[in-house]
């Protein structure tokens, strides 16, 4: 794509005369501006500040954390923000929103850039770096597409060219397309409310014990095997029953997503400690598989025999929690 480009058609609109000239931050840079009164917010059986409550509802909303950044001569300008969307793939569009007191606000205009790196969940610190107005943190190192500087080892990079500015009450709105576009595989950084998340892979609960108090669990199980392409396990279903893969491999699809697993993996970890729920993913042979099963009565009885195993399970579940 060209980067001299111009804007959609979509964006050829005819503005008042002097519409828009000296108003600070993108404010008045489109005809789409008539701005609303004010008007106060319901907020239910919640008590408190209205505007309190406001904010902590936004931040039931999930989303990921980006560091916007843009530059000016030889300095980077960034910040880290959540108020981040896609709007449109044709033509390719993506908006920010920034409060106007930030300097960053202030630097954007039509025409300018601004660079969007998606963190992983690697990057928490240097998340915490770009939202403080002191960079004492970690500091990151940039890649530069387009002038414009990306942190290293993001997730994902956009370099988008502003096309329009709106109105946004105590922020602006910036409506860029995307000329750069980039993503790796990893673990996204998530925030939701007010605090940092983290998403939690496949359980790996059983398969974290000691090998000597797994296989006190295992032997109590039974020979199970499978033909190259019989299903295993499947998502939905009711089981209480989970499996070490002794001999083949097999495949473990979930929605969005799909892996291989062989000799030594153990799927159903979740399903034999609470059984009331279903499947989570589809499990099928890829090969001829021997898997040895252990139903939850068999399990049971060897927490009984061995409390041992039971306390290092019960260890393992808190970690998971902290991990959180």
């Amino acid at each position: 794509m060209s980067t001299d480009a111009p804007p959609p058609r979509e964006f050829d609109v005819t503005l008042p005369d002097g519409f828009g000239r000296g108003e600070p931050g993108g404010l008045g840079e489109s005809a789409f501006d008539d701005i609303p009164g004010h008007a106060p917010i319901d907020i239910g059986d919640l008590e408190g500040d209205p505007a309190i409550a406001f904010r902590r509802t936004l931040g039931m909303f999930a989303t990921g954390v980006t560091v916007l950044t843009t530059r000016a001569g030889d300095h980077v300008h960034g910040m880290t923000a959540n108020a981040f969307m896609s709007v449109s793939l044709r033509p390719p569009l993506v908006l920010i929103s920034l409060d106007r007191s930030t300097r960053l606000c202030g630097m954007l205009h039509e025409g300018s850039r601004f660079g969007v790196s998606v963190l992983a969940q690697t990057q928490l610190e240097l998340s915490g770096t770009y939202a403080r107005s002191a960079r004492d943190g970690v500091q990151p190192e940039f890649v530069v597409v387009s002038e414009t500087p990306l942190v290293q080892g993001a997730l994902a990079h956009l370099v988008a060219r502003v096309v329009r500015t709106y109105w946004g009450g105590d922020h602006s709105l910036f409506l860029g397309q995307v000329e750069y576009a980039r993503y790796a595989e990893g673990e996204p950084l998530l925030f939701h409310g007010g605090r940092y998340e983290r998403l939690l892979g496949d359980p790996e609960l059983f398969s974290r014990l000691p090998p000597e108090l797994l296989d006190q669990i295992l032997l109590r199980g039974h020979e199970v095997r499978y033909a190259a392409g019989d299903t295993i396990m499947e998502r939905g279903e009711m089981s209480d029953t989970m499996m070490l893969v002794k001999e083949g491999t097999v495949s473990v699809e979930r929605p969005g997503r799909a892996l291989q697993l062989g000799v030594g993996a153990l799927v159903g970890e979740i399903e034999v400690l609470n059984p009331g729920f279903g499947r989570t993913a589809t499990i099928t042979a890829e090969t001829d598989v021997t898997c040895v099963a252990v139903t939850r009565a068999a399990l049971l009885e060897g927490f009984a025999a061995d409390p041992a195993a039971a306390v290092a399970l019960l260890g393992i579940l808190a970690s998971r929690f902290r991990e959180r």
